[in-house]
């Protein structure tokens, strides 16, 4: 396989804002975002001599930003007290499938369809935003970034039975906040 040649020099104008949007919803916080950003672009400067093509320079960027986004959880939670919530919660439907239900096909739009699509986006930021903080930093990573079970409990230090105990109490949070504020 051939070395592939990044050109760093256009990271910020071509990667920038998209990193930018994929990170503030994460972490909720501009100039956080802006340094995991910073600090993806020194990292993805190190290692560019291992970057081989596979992907493209934007999904090994994100992969990147991915793992800097857990680093800055790992470092917030190391400096918080744990509180470890004692109760078993079985589920066997996936945390995110109650959220798809309600949007419709993206290959199937019409301009109804995209109003209702942004609304529901809406609803649902403004929904995760009345959650406490860890509670929707842990659904967001679980249910939206998609990182398995360990990384996140990992990062929060907690157990999988606690995961799914805050991932079950966000989601009843939000189905409230959207049949009171969406449907």
């Amino acid at each position: 396989m051939s070395n592939h040649v990044i050109d760093a020099s256009k990271w910020v104008d071509r990667y920038s804002d998209y990193l930018y949007n994929y990170t503030i919803v994460r972490v909720n916080d501009h100039e956080v975002a802006q340094d995991l950003i910073s600090e993806t672009f020194l990292a993805g400067l190190k290692s560019a001599k291992n970057f081989k093509g596979e992907a493209s320079e934007r999904t090994w960027l994100i992969s990147i930003l991915k793992r800097k986004v857990i680093d800055h959880y790992r470092k917030v939670n190391s400096n918080k007290g744990k509180a470890e919530v004692r109760m078993q919660y079985n589920s066997e439907d996936s945390d995110g499938d109650w959220i798809a239900e309600r949007v419709s096909d993206p290959f199937d739009k019409t301009a109804e369809d995209t109003i209702e699509n942004d609304e529901l986006a809406d609803a649902i930021h403004e929904c995760l935003d009345l959650l406490p903080e860890k509670q929707a930093a842990i659904f967001k990573m679980k249910t939206i970034d998609n990182f398995d079970t360990e990384a996140i409990c990992n990062v929060y230090n907690i157990t999988p039975s606690n995961l799914w105990v805050i991932i079950h109490r966000a989601r009843t949070s939000l189905t409230g906040c959207l049949k009171n504020n969406w449907l």
